[in-house]
């Protein structure tokens, strides 16, 4: 008769302890059931779930195991599993996994009890944590802004989706980290596009707010810009009125504000790393086409939709042509470029801050709140406040040393 046992080895690292290991092991034909090993600050925790042939080479087995650790100064500890806990544990395969970021400039304890605290509450039971942050100096450079991720693998099904989404966002609020969840399932590792909002998204500024104050209308039209942005006014009839204030303003303008924009935090790490892994990536925008285009020639954006500006005789003539980029607009672009990269609607990540997002935040696999107003947090998937839009990355699962910065940087 067979024997399972679980077997723990802890202590400083050592090489080829591995090998040497699993040596011993197969002398006896012992069957690797699961394995998972961490290591923290060079220090070895490897777990084992082992089954054993026979009950007769169960005593030879531990014995051999038990001297080859001692001797290389480590710890180890054998746990029989009955029958019936390896047949609960196999079922509990088939339970849902999510996986649970947790995002901040500095990670605390408090910041992972108080988010364990409602996994717990939700009758979930976290399976796995790993960093996927670099690991900080402890005196860190001048001007580089530090970031923190862990990712938790948890298997169960949430008791309240709602319920809980509202508890993380509380505690986001709270303690000025970001708390996402997501279902661990194919299309979360099989993301293929990315498509941004651009102003206050890609780039820090409201092109219009911009436009308005070289044409002396900066107040009037950033009121009504804060209306639509909030979902207090329709944004088509908005767009009007804003472009309406800009008559007579002169094109060079466009030009001196283009070269003027700053990108947001983390995007050029972003695309960079998105074009790396070979994603696509897209500008839908309530903006303008101009300054999109020129956005597209800086970061190499694949595809780019926006309001086209009217121009006539060198000057702003107040006018859009062509249909308006407004909320629903932006989620058709987006079915239709996924649909001509042969991409389904869950291989698509959107990004956006405002109330005009939220259909194609909704409508892509993952939706993601960047830096948004609390109506957008409230109604998207995902919400990203406290990092750069490179924290996307950590959404899906790419670590710091994984990104196209730190490859660079090895291969010289």
């Amino acid at each position: 008769m067979s024997e399972i046992i679980l077997i723990n080895v802890s202590g400083e690292d050592q090489p080829g302890l591995t090998s040497s290991l699993m040596g011993i092991l197969a002398e006896y034909e012992v069957d690797i059931l699961d394995i998972g090993q961490a290591m923290i600050h060079d220090t070895l925790s490897l777990g084992m779930l082992v089954k054993v042939p026979e009950q007769a080479k169960l005593s030879p087995v531990l014995k051999d195991v038990l001297f080859h650790i001692h001797d290389k100064g480590m710890q180890v500890r054998f746990t029989p599993i009955s029958d019936e806990q390896y047949a609960h544990w196999v079922e509990g395969a088939g339970r849902p996994r999510y996986i649970f970021t947790l995002l901040g400039r500095r990670i605390t304890a408090d910041h992972i009890a108080r988010m364990a605290a409602v996994i717990t509450e939700n009758d979930l039971n976290i399976e796995d944590i790993v960093r996927l942050s670099g690991r900080e100096p402890l005196y860190k450079s001048s001007g580089r802004q530090s970031r923190a991720c862990i990712e938790l693998t948890v298997r169960g099904q949430p008791l309240d989706l709602d319920s809980m989404k509202q508890r993380f966002l509380e505690i986001s609020q709270q303690l000025n980290v970001d708390i996402a969840f997501q279902e661990d399932s194919i299309w979360r590792r099989n993301r293929r596009l990315v498509v941004f909002d651009m102003d206050s998204t890609l780039i820090q500024q409201e092109v219009i707010d911009e436009l308005a104050d070289r044409a002396g209308v900066g107040e009037q039209v950033r009121a009504i810009t804060e209306q639509a942005m909030h979902g207090e006014l329709d944004f088509r009839e908005s767009l009007r009125r804003r472009v309406a204030l800009l008559e007579g303003l002169d094109a060079y303008v466009l030009e001196d504000v283009a070269r003027n924009l700053s990108l947001t935090e983390g995007a050029e790490r972003l695309i960079r790393t998105l074009k790396t892994f070979g994603y696509r990536t897209a500008i839908i925008s309530g903006g303008f086409s101009y300054f999109g285009r020129y956005l597209q020639g800086k970061l190499g954006v694949d595809y780019v939709h926006a309001n086209e500006l009217e121009l006539a005789e060198g000057r702003v003539t107040g006018r859009v042509t062509g249909e308006i980029v407004d909320g629903e607009r932006k989620a058709q672009l987006l079915r239709e470029i996924a649909a001509a990269e042969n991409l389904a609607l869950d291989q698509v990540i959107a990004v956006g801050d405002g109330a005009n997002d939220l259909p194609m935040l909704r409508l892509a696999g993952l939706g993601i709140a960047f830096r948004a107003k609390p109506v957008v947090k409230q109604n998207a998937r995902q919400s990203l406040s406290t990092l750069g839009l490179d924290g996307i990355l950590y959404l899906i699962g790419i670590k710091d040393a994984e990104a196209a910065d730190e490859v660079v940087r090895r291969n010289g």
